[in-house]
């Protein structure tokens, strides 16, 4: 999916939390603490990934967000497309060395930051800078689109805020996280999973599909695989289409599959999930025949592309069931 994109000017204080100047004061205390003893001040690179919960907001998130910006990744363990953006987002942080660090959320044992930022579905990616909030996009991204946000991300906290980043010890050896995302493929697919996803990333649609489908030809039961293809199906779909022809299609002819299956495509590109499973399921409703089954598999593709155990796409095939009846 393509991400929200957010403008760089709108910072907005981040509520529910203690100013940025008294995370910054504490910040420069540690700072110059360390320099009293005679630190470095250098990390490792697998420093530049970590989890974040609640009790450590303030200490892993707020005063570190006065060094360097603090991207943070929401996230959970059924949400698919969060496995496809997590592993591209650690290895960036590595390759970035130190201009930024990556704070993962678990967002089921963490509800509190996911109302504070008012997250309504993930992945959601925002940022901290100087104390201060960021919303960068949500939903998964190609990675040229990720970079161009890092890039900005990066260039507001050293014009505005002077922050230029952590100094990362080339010798040090990284650890979990970050360095978990750059271990060497193992699988039998991986080799080609991993060409998938960076063709994916790089926004060649036609070389990921082919990828996928090698990968599912040899076998079809390989849930990365399916996810990649559902995800770059999608992608290659809307590539070209006029959003307000689309949208004023759609508007204007309720019951037309191809005008509604159109329309709901941008909008699950656009993150709004539970948007198009409720357009598509009241097409179902409408239509019948050969016009009903082609939104019944749209739908079932739609499905793919969110997840299966995700609590829209069970919800959404209860009425998808009952439309069908």
């Amino acid at each position: 999916m393509q991400p929200r994109n957010m403008s760089m000017s709108g910072v907005v204080d981040l509520a529910a939390v203690k100013a940025a100047q008294e995370a910054k004061a504490k910040a420069e205390q540690a700072r110059a603490e360390a320099a009293r003893r005679g630190g470095t001040g250098a990390v490792s690179p697998a420093d530049l990934v970590y989890d974040v919960d609640e009790a450590g907001f303030e200490r892993d998130v707020l005063q570190k967000s006065t060094e360097v910006p603090v991207v943070l990744d929401f996230w959970a363990e059924w949400c698919q497309p969060c496995k496809q953006l997590s592993p591209v987002l650690e290895r960036l942080a590595v390759e970035y060395n130190g201009r930024f660090v990556l704070a993962k959320v678990d967002v089921d044992a963490n509800q509190m930051l996911m109302q504070q930022f008012g997250i309504q579905g993930i992945p959601a990616v925002f940022a901290v800078v100087a104390g201060q909030a960021l919303p960068l996009f949500q939903g998964a991204a190609p990675e040229t689109q990720i970079r161009e946000t890092l890039d900005q991300l990066i260039a507001v906290g050293e014009q505005r805020f002077g922050l230029t980043g952590l100094t990362v010890d080339p010798e040090a050896e990284p650890g979990g996280g970050a360095g978990a995302a750059a271990a060497a493929p193992e699988g039998p697919h991986d080799a080609v999973l991993e060409a998938a996803a960076l063709a994916l990333d790089a926004g060649d649609l036609g070389g990921a599909i082919r990828a996928y489908r090698n990968v599912l030809l040899d076998d079809p039961g390989n849930e990365e695989a399916k996810l990649g293809l559902a995800q770059a199906e999608l992608l290659e779909r809307v590539q070209g289409l006029d959003p307000q022809a689309v949208r004023r299609d759609a508007a204007e002819k309720p019951a037309d599959a191809a005008a509604q299956i159109a329309a709901a495509d941008l909008d699950l590109v656009g993150g709004h999930v539970e948007d198009a499973f409720g357009r598509l399921i009241d097409t179902v409703r409408r239509t019948a025949g050969d016009d009903r089954e082609a939104v019944r598999v749209r739908l079932l593709q739609m499905f793919e592309v969110v997840g299966g155990e995700d609590p829209r796409v069970v919800a959404a095939r209860r009425a998808l069931a009952r439309a069908l009846h």
